[in-house]
């Protein structure tokens, strides 16, 4: 008895550990796809916008890029700050300004 108890401690902290690893290689995944570029058919898609509202974010400075040969380049890290600087939870209740 005292031998399947031993055994499933064991395989419960072996499961622990790769947990611990999946949730490391999600992390770093993640930091490795902020560092990514995109170009302006895979923003306009991610975002959901024409390549004309695209055009007015990098003339009016919204979102940086870099530009070779005449194609954009937009960071993934960038994309996610336009949408961090723009949320809106109508749900958050302001109590300082009433």
């Amino acid at each position: 008895m005292t031998e399947i108890i031993d055994l499933l401690m064991s395989l419960s902290q072996e499961i622990k550990d790769m947990k611990a690893r999946i949730d490391l290689l999600r992390q770093s995944r993640a930091e490795r796809l902020k560092d990514t570029w995109l170009d302006n058919q895979d923003v306009m898609q991610a975002l959901h916008i024409s390549k004309r509202t695209l055009q007015t974010f990098r003339s009016n400075g919204t979102i940086p890029y870099s530009k070779i040969k005449g194609k954009f380049y937009y960071k993934v890290a960038d994309i996610e700050q336009l949408l961090q600087d723009n949320y809106y939870n109508h749900n958050f209740k302001n109590h300082g300004n009433k």
